[in-house]
């Protein structure tokens, strides 16, 4: 941040963190893991790569780190739309509809897609993506039993498969993104199979 007189201005530490952070999620999830650099991420941060490490220890530490910003980020969202959601949609569907209509440019299915690359020869990203993706699965089961219990979702329904099953469908939404929209109308066949049987509908 640099003030009218062209002085850069000294953040405390934990801003200067989170604005490294802010701008690092974002390069990775325009380019890749390996495709984005350190020196590319303090350069548009406006610092040093010294400064860069002063936080981050190494480019693995700041994948991960922005891993867990990606997820708190979706997760204080999804708990507003499930706060903020009109009489009769559940919790999972204000999720849904919430990310959707995000304009945000840093997504955590991208990351993780990214992530899965990397784990097959890096054992700490691999044990940061299965962690992750649990927790994410849990809060997601979570919401489908809170649904269950205002008789919004059938209680025949398996919250822990239908929790694994949002989450395919995040990856298939995500690679149709990513490919240009190449399933089409397919898409939203898929999204409303998926809301039929989650609710139930003749």
């Amino acid at each position: 941040m640099t003030h009218q007189d062209g002085v850069k201005e000294r953040l405390p530490a934990a801003e200067r963190r989170q604005a490294l952070l802010d701008v690092a999620c974002r390069v990775f999830c325009d380019s890749s893991y390996h495709g984005a650099t350190t020196a590319e991420i303090a350069r548009q941060s406006g610092v040093s790569e010294p400064i860069l490490y002063r936080h981050f220890g190494s480019k693995r530490d700041l994948y991960l780190a922005c891993l867990d910003e990606a997820w708190r980020r979706l997760r204080a969202v999804g708990e507003q739309a499930i706060a903020n959601r009109p009489a009769g949609v559940t919790c999972v569907g204000a999720v849904a509809d919430c990310y959707m209509r995000s304009e945000e440019r840093v997504r955590l299915v991208d990351l993780w897609i990214q992530a899965l690359t990397e784990a097959r020869e890096d054992d700490v990203i691999a044990a940061a993506l299965r962690g992750q993706i649990r927790e994410v699965h849990a809060w997601f089961a979570e919401h489908i039993r809170a649904s269950q219990a205002e008789g919004l979702v059938p209680e025949e329904r398996d919250p822990v498969a239908e929790g694994w099953l949002f989450i395919a469908g995040g990856l298939l939404t995500t690679i149709d993104v990513r490919l240009g929209g190449f399933l089409g109308d397919d898409m939203e066949r898929v999204k409303q199979a998926r809301k039929t049987w989650l609710l139930g509908l003749k």
